[in-house]
Parts: C-alpha cells; sequence; structure tokens
C-alpha cells in the first residue's frame, strides 16, 4: 500500500530538488517515478552523456527515504536523433509521416531506432540498476499511444512480410488461409504483400487480423529488447510498463509473456467518460467523478495482465488537458479513487503530477502542486490518504495477506484479438466490443459482485461463472475446459463466429462451441437504433439492442427466452449458455443475476454509484454517487476505514 508520484525534476531548477523530496516524504510519498521523457539530458548529442543530473535527483530522493521507479527515455526521442535518421519517425494509417515536437514520434519496427533504445538503456541500467534507492524500471511510456501502433512504415512492412513467412511457411498456405483467390488478392511470394491501408475500399479482413498479430508482437519485442537489458544488469528490480484504459492496440497478455513483473496502469477516470461510448446524460451524471466502473474495470484487468500485480502508475489528481471537456473532480474522489485501487489489489497508487507545468503541452493538467508550489484540493485528499495508509497497514496485512491471488466467484474473458475483429468487420456502426464487455462487467459489479478478468486462454478451473460478452475466436482449449467444468458458462453475441483466419466455421457459429451447445446461427443482423426487439427474462421487460444472431436450436437445447417475433434470445443446454443479441441495462442484470443465482453466488441490487469490493477479509464500499447510503455491514463489524454512513465521495471498510 504504497503511495507515489510522477516526478520530473529536469523540468524545474535545481534548487527545488531538496525541498521536493522533503514536502514528497512529508506528505506521504514512498515511491518516485523519474526521467521517462529526459533523454535529451541524458544524451544531449550521439554518445555523449551526462549523468551529474540524474545521479543527484536520485540521491536527492535516496536521501528523504524515497525509492525510485526509473522510466526508460524511449518514448521520446532527442531531436539530434531524428535529425541523423528521420526514417525512424512512424507512418500513419494515411500515409502521412508524423514529425518531430511531441512524443512517441518514433517507428515501433525500426531497427535503427532499436539499436539508439538499447544503447541509452543499457547506458542507465549499466549506471543505476543495482543502485539501493532504484527499486523498479518503467520501459517506455503508454507504449501505442496517440494511434502509434499500429504503424505503416516500409521497415514495418518488409518485417511484418518476414513474420508471415515464419508463420505460414509458404505463399500457397497463406493465400488459402486469408481466401486472397476473392478479389484477385493471390500472392507470388511474401515480399509481394504489401501492409492493408490506403485500399480503395476494405482490405482483406485475415490481412488486418494478421497484421495486429505482427504489430502486438512487435510490440511485445520491443519492450522485451529493453527488458531484457533490464533484467541482466538490475538484478532483483521489478520491470514493469505503464498500460492505459480501454485500450487495446496490442495484446496485452503476450506482452506479458515478453517479461514484466508487474501490470501498470494510468488511472483518468472523469477524461476517460468523457471520450467512451456514454449518452451525454451519463456523461453529465459522472462528469466529476468518473464512471464508477471505470477504475475497476482496469483495475481488474491488468490483475490478471499482472498475473495479481497490478500498480497505478499515474492517478488523476484534479482537471487533466486531453478530453472534450476537463472539469474538477467533486471534493473526495482523489481519495476514493485510491482506496479502490488498493481495494481491487493495487501494491502502488502513484499521482500524476508532483507540480503543475506552466509550459509546454501539458499546462492545462494538474498535480499535487499548482505551479507555485500551493497543494492543490487533490494534495490535500493526498495527505489525509497517506495518514489512513498509515492506520490501516497493519489491518491489511493481517486481513488482506494473500488476498491478490483469492479468485473472485465470476471469471470474465477478455479477449484482445476480438476487438481487432470486430473494428475489422464492425457490421453495426454502434458495436462495440469493450463497449458491450464493460457493460456485462458494470452489471456485475452494480449487483455487489466481484469480478477476475482473465485471458480466454486462461485456466477458469474454480470459478462458479465464467462469462464471455463475445468471443468470436473460441480456444480448443476453452472448450476442453468447458467440459471438465462444473462452472456455469455464459457467451453472448457472435461468439464463435470466426475461425482463427478469420473466415466463418465450416459448420456455421457458433463454430467450436457447438460440442457444448447445439446450435447454429443461421443469419446475424446489427440493429440500428430504431430497431428494438422486445424481451422478457425473468419478468423483467425490455430490449435487444444492436446485435442479434438468428439461432436454430438443435437436439438438448431449450430457449430460456424468445423475442417478440420467436426468436431465441437465450439458448442453453445444461450448465451453458448463450445470449444470441447485446440488451438493454435491466434486461442484461436480470440475465447475469439468473445465471449468478444458478452458480450459488449472493446477488446484491445496489443503488446508483454505489460499489463494493471483498479483499481477504476487508469489507470495502465507495460511494461515487450522491445520496448516502448505510452499509450493509453485519451489526458486529468492525470499521476500520469510515463508519456506516457512507455519503458521496466517500469510502468505508470493515473487517468480516
Amino acid at each position: 500500500m504504497r503511495l507515489g508520484v510522477c516526478y520530473y525534476p529536469e523540468q524545474w531548477p535545481r534548487e527545488k530538488w531538496e525541498s521536493d523530496a522533503r514536502r514528497m516524504a512529508e506528505l506521504g510519498i514512498r515511491r518516485v517515478r523519474i526521467a521517462e521523457f529526459a533523454w535529451s539530458r541524458m544524451e544531449p548529442e550521439a554518445g555523449r552523456y551526462e549523468w551529474e543530473w540524474l545521479d543527484t535527483v536520485i540521491d536527492v530522493l535516496a536521501r528523504q527515504g524515497l525509492e525510485v521507479v526509473l522510466g526508460t527515455p524511449t518514448a521520446a526521442p532527442p531531436m539530434w536523433l531524428v535529425h541523423q535518421h528521420p526514417d525512424v519517425l512512424p507512418v500513419a494509417q494515411n500515409g502521412m509521416t508524423y514529425n518531430f515536437g511531441s512524443r512517441r514520434h518514433y517507428d515501433i519496427s525500426s531497427d535503427v531506432y532499436r539499436q539508439y533504445c538499447a544503447r541509452i538503456v543499457e547506458q542507465m541500467v549499466r549506471r543505476y540498476g543495482r543502485h539501493p534507492a532504484v527499486v523498479a524500471w518503467q520501459t517506455d511510456n503508454e507504449l501505442g499511444c496517440h494511434d502509434t501502433v499500429p504503424t505503416y512504415t516500409e521497415v514495418a512492412r518488409a518485417r511484418f512480410a518476414q513474420w508471415l513467412e515464419t508463420r505460414y511457411g509458404e505463399i500457397g498456405a497463406l493465400n488459402d488461409a486469408w481466401g486472397n483467390v476473392f478479389w484477385s488478392m493471390e500472392y507470388r511470394g511474401f515480399d509481394e504483400i504489401g501492409l492493408p491501408n490506403r485500399t480503395p475500399t476494405d482490405a482483406n479482413p485475415s490481412h488486418w487480423l494478421d497484421f495486429r498479430r505482427f504489430m502486438s508482437a512487435e510490440t511485445a519485442s520491443f519492450h522485451a529488447l529493453q527488458g531484457d537489458l533490464i533484467r541482466e544488469h538490475a538484478p532483483g528490480r521489478d520491470l514493469l510498463h505503464n498500460f492505459m484504459g480501454f485500450f487495446t492496440a496490442f495484446d496485452h497478455y503476450e506482452f506479458a509473456k515478453s517479461g514484466l513483473d508487474v501490470a501498470a496502469w494510468d488511472s483518468y477516470p472523469i477524461p476517460r467518460t468523457e471520450v467512451l461510448w456514454f449518452d451525454d446524460d451519463v456523461k453529465h451524471r459522472w462528469a466529476r467523478s468518473g464512471h464508477p466502473d471505470i477504475p475497476s474495470f482496469n483495475h481488474d484487468l491488468y490483475r490478471g495482465v499482472g498475473r495479481g500485480r497490478m500498480w497505478v502508475m499515474e492517478q488523476q489528481v484534479g482537471p487533466v488537458n486531453w478530453a472534450p471537456y476537463n472539469p474538477i473532480p467533486k471534493a473526495g474522489m482523489t481519495r476514493l479513487w485510491t482506496w479502490d485501487a488498493f481495494a481491487h489489489g493495487a501494491e502502488l497508487v502513484s499521482y500524476f503530477r508532483w507540480r503543475q507545468a506552466p509550459f509546454a503541452q501539458e499546462q492545462m493538467h494538474s498535480g499535487i502542486n499548482a505551479p507555485d508550489d500551493t497543494l492543490t484540493a487533490g494534495g490535500h485528499e493526498i495527505a489525509r490518504v497517506a495518514r489512513e495508509v498509515a492506520a490501516f497497514e497493519s489491518e491489511f496485512v493481517a486481513n488482506a495477506s494473500n488476498a491478490r491471488q483469492q479468485r473472485a466467484p465470476v471469471a470474465l474473458l477478455f479477449d484482445y484479438e476480438a476487438d481487432w475483429i470486430v473494428q475489422t468487420q464492425r457490421h453495426g456502426a454502434d458495436f462495440d466490443y469493450q463497449r458491450l464487455v464493460f457493460e456485462w462487467y458494470s452489471a456485475f459489479r452494480s449487483m455487489g459482485i466481484d469480478v477476475d478478468m482473465l485471458s480466454p486462454h486462461a485456466d477458469v478451473s474454480g470459478y462458479a461463472l465464467v462469462v464471455a460478452p463475445s468471443l468470436p475466436i473460441v480456444p480448443d482449449s476453452l472448450v476442453a475446459q468447458i467440459a471438465n467444468s462444473n462452472a456455469q458458462w455464459l457467451f453472448g453475441p457472435r461468439s464463435g463466429s470466426r475461425t482463427r483466419d478469420f473466415t466463418i466455421p465450416a459448420t456455421l457459429p457458433p463454430g467450436p462451441l457447438q460440442a457444448a451447445l447445439n446450435v447454429r446461427v443461421l443469419q446475424s443482423e446489427s440493429l440500428r437504433p430504431t430497431l428494438r426487439l422486445g424481451v422478457t427474462i425473468d419478468g423483467v421487460a425490455g430490449h435487444g439492442l444492436r446485435w442479434r444472431d438468428h439461432v436454430e436450436a438443435g437436439g438438448g437445447v431449450t430457449v430460456g427466452a424468445a423475442f417478440d417475433d420467436g426468436l431465441p434470445a437465450i439458448v442453453q443446454s445444461g450448465r451453458v449458455r448463450m445470449a444470441t443479441a447485446c440488451f438493454d441495462d435491466a434486461l442484461l442484470r436480470a440475465l447475469l443475476a439468473r445465471c449468478a443465482r444458478e452458480a450459488g453466488i449472493d446477488v446484491i441490487m445496489l443503488p446508483e454509484g454505489v460499489r463494493l469490493q471483498r479483499l481477504g477479509r476487508l469489507r470495502f464500499i465507495f460511494n461515487y454517487g450522491e445520496v448516502a447510503w448505510r452499509a450493509n455491514a453485519p451489526d458486529n463489524a468492525r470499521f476500520v476505514l469510515g463508519n456506516r454512513e457512507v455519503g458521496p465521495a466517500d469510502v468505508a471498510a470493515w473487517v468480516v
């Protein structure tokens, strides 16, 4: 339960460093991330290094008892590198080459750039790898941000061709897998294959899917290039990357296999609410708190990516600079977000940033301190959290030991390839994979049910209920788990609709799932907003929205609910169900509540904005709403944080 901060000493006069470090320690900060954007100060010219300033900063922080997370600076290559090698600049999908002057201006596939990255990282890690104050290393910063993955350079094309040759071996095998006889797209050799952008109409979806897989592998190998050097020269230190919320440009599960101790992510609940799919009334409802399930959705996702270890590397403190609208959080939210992260298993919550910058691109992005060193409202809340953490830590250790390894009752399968497939063949303007997954997740949370988010390739034995809101490619390993499982299973629309090659299964969807559920999807339709399909589940009347699979039920299959036109809305065989459409919120909750109860899971219909979380013997309540709520704790509950009356923007915790 550590608090941290993101600090940019290179942006401030040296005479501030000592007082900054002292005030961090006094505030309760224990870890400080530095250096991830400071390449031009470390290597002002090619091969000439200046380390004295960084030596001094690390020593200044260490003298105050602060631990350092050192970031590699490869997200912002200096001008001298770009000037000498302009071909390292990335290329957008429309063919435009990005310019120098911000950040992430590099091609992740560039061999030249990778060589320079390896050199600066090796210099850093040889110098600081065994420094006692440096306890962790972060590679790069928010890989893929600003649509820089995928990249569409000639180098990427050449490396893609090599990747395809390794994957398929023979060009005929690729032509068959991709169905290139269609529109005369057949290739004579791998060197003829280009990138799937800038085509007059849609490129081959199989081409797109393999390109996304390739770029995902490129991102992982770029991290591994740095991670291997860090492992070699910084033994015993945590290796991490700071991912982003609702970001699927690469497969984070595969990324983690390239070497990762901790999955960290950057939490900005209010701006994320502004840029997602929500209607204006929903955005208004949560304008000063963020949607109550946005932080926990990503906490649970990245806890799964990190195999139980998760940090928040950047936590919003006040208004930011990058959303369409950037309101000030209501009082109490910085504290609430922090405890929400700890309750979901975060080992560290690190705030962005120590001091608001009065210059450059992020002038409107607040921090713990204003530019004049006045503590902001969020900073005062952090001081309160630090006091609470100090008082709470012994309770946490006593009652939440090994809790991060405990399973929730529900496993929700999240698949990056599913998002790529939907993006490539959306078929309906408002069908969004992440939206559908979030709706299912949010429905569970509104019923007081904890969720683990896992890869469809993960071991899900031991879960009472396993759900996949949509899973176009169903792994054979998952089908085998269904056969050997006592859990309840629920799949959503478009599940089993494609093969690994992005083709329709020969037996029709749901493909491999037919081994457990004897149905066929004869047709699929996307539904414009005016087409709403009436259906009732357990007495709750509602509508199917956005998408529907027309299902033919075979032997042994029962219809759990039907639409007004008679077509099945839910089909079931034993412990396995499939929902054939997207449902409105009330209908979705009715379906998931039915599945939960049949799995033996308690259902608590919570007031709007109230959320529960279990961590070992600890029980947390978070109130994102506007109305106080009395905690549903036993009469003999011992509260260790707050009390039974949980007001707006407040949190409470008790020991079971």
